[in-house]
């Protein structure tokens, strides 16, 4: 509904009766900061969503494998905040991080894994560099093409791109 503030205040009550009740190190409480970060994000406020974002990313660190497709979205989650903030080479550095997992842990036609090269591309868009932002579009594209029905969005937007 668009009612960020809303959202934060449920997602701290529920952060706060989880973190009584779960051990500092379980995924449960990762995805907590994680829906803190979001709220966040959503209301502009970079620096809290990076600060919650991290907090989460350093619990699936700890809990998950390497290769799991939760870590690369909390990689995902801060390589957006760096994006939104302006800081394209620190965006870039955790989307790559993300779609290096993704590449191991999801199939070659996996959604998941058009949206990461999607994602890189739209930082090398942001920095000027077109030839490069194709490059990854056009990848992302050959996935949703095969991946999705044709009347998708994702599909749309990757021919926008």
């Amino acid at each position: 509904m668009g009612d960020y503030s809303k959202a934060l205040e449920f997602y701290e009550k529920s952060h706060q009766i989880k973190e009584k009740a779960l051990p500092q190190n379980h995924p449960e409480l990762a995805t907590s900061y994680n829906n803190i970060g979001l709220a966040y994000n959503n209301m502009g406020d970079y620096s809290k969503a990076l600060e919650f974002y991290e907090k989460s990313c350093k619990i699936y660190e700890k809990a998950l494998p390497p290769n799991h497709p939760n870590l690369a979205s909390s990689y995902d989650n801060i390589g957006r905040v760096y994006k939104n903030m302006g800081d394209y080479s620190k965006a870039l550095e955790f989307y790559e991080k993300a779609h290096q997992i993704y590449e191991k842990a999801l199939p070659s036609n996996h959604p998941d894994l058009a949206t990461s090269y999607n994602n890189i591309g739209g930082v090398y868009n942001n920095m000027g560099d077109y030839s490069e932002a194709l490059e990854f579009y056009e990848k992302s594209h050959q996935i949703y093409e095969k991946a999705l029905p044709p009347n998708h969005p994702d599909l749309a937007t990757s021919y926008n791109n």
